[in-house]
């Protein structure tokens, strides 16, 4: 399990540190508000995770923030550049891992990779480099029709870092691994926020965000309905509970926010039947039901 960031992390500094700016931005689709009125922004070197069902807003967010889609109404700029107007200046310095695997299946993975670096103006060394970082240099050679779901996501990784982008969008990005290659990715996007890359995160995976993220948001119904570091959340919506086990080993569930738990427990603990007690912090789910009315 990658150690969480989030204590380390200072969301509150200055507009200088700001990457993504999020002003009233909305996205209609004739009645649809597929986003409507968000406002967020993110600081650099951030792990933010953006989650929600399925059809809340996180990819339509992700299309307008990339330049794929454009606002019905409100404003957003990446390092200082309006998305719209300086879309161009943003491209260079940004990347995406896509929902879809979107490679060209008939090229070797190492073609794949070259194609890229040539359109960014990048140095070939940089494919190899980015092989070995994924563990693909061994079948570098081999069409990508015949990877498995793992390697081609792997491969899609390593595209999106082929110009070193300050600003990294990654929409499910553990989607298909295996556990172990799942870790690895982790482990590489951790490594990305310390050395700089801000990291915009979109996943179902709640026990993934709460590990790596040193913020998060929920989305809604195409609303924003939360943002706060995970550890806040939780404290704020997530139920505290206890593990209770007795000296005649049964074992109890109490809430340490109902009275008549407390006084139980009491009771209890002056009788000397407690025999052990383990916290329970309610979890990013739990945070989600409470604040959407339904389970992600």
């Amino acid at each position: 399990m990658v150690q969480s960031t989030a204590e380390t992390f200072d969301p509150a500094k200055d507009s200088s540190d700001v990457m993504i700016d999020v002003r009233n931005l909305s996205r209609h689709f004739g009645d649809v508000r597929a986003v409507d009125d968000i406002s967020f922004t993110v600081q650099r070197g951030e792990i933010f995770s953006f989650l929600g069902h399925n059809g809340a807003g996180k990819t339509t967010t992700i299309r307008m923030l990339t330049g794929r889609s454009l606002p019905t109404s409100g404003s957003a700029t990446i390092d200082g550049m309006d998305i719209v107007s300086d879309l161009k200046n943003i491209l260079p310095i940004i990347n995406v891992v896509p929902e879809d695997q979107n490679l060209y299946e008939r090229l070797s993975g190492r073609a794949n990779l070259e194609l890229f670096a040539e359109l960014y103006g990048v140095d070939s060394s940089r494919v190899d480099e980015l092989l070995a970082r994924v563990d693909l240099e061994e079948p570098a050679s081999r069409a990508t029709k015949t990877y498995s779901s793992g390697m081609k996501q792997r491969l899609i990784i390593a595209r999106a870092l082929i110009n070193n982008p300050r600003l990294l969008f990654l929409d499910e990005p553990t989607r298909g691994l295996d556990p172990a290659s799942a870790k690895e990715l982790r482990d590489m996007i951790a490594e990305l926020s310390e050395n700089g890359t801000t990291v915009f995160l979109t996943t179902h995976l709640m026990e993934e965000a709460d590990d790596l993220s040193h913020r998060v948001a929920f989305i809604s119904n195409g609303k924003l309905i939360a943002v706060d570091t995970p550890r806040e959340l939780k404290l704020q919506h997530g139920e505290r509970t206890a593990e209770v086990l007795l000296d005649d080993r049964s074992e109890h569930i109490i809430s340490l926010n109902d009275p008549d738990d407390a006084r139980q427990l009491s009771e209890w603990m002056s009788s000397g039947r407690v025999l052990s007690m383990h916290s329970r912090e309610g979890t990013l789910e739990d945070v989600f039901i409470a604040v959407a009315g339904r389970p992600l």
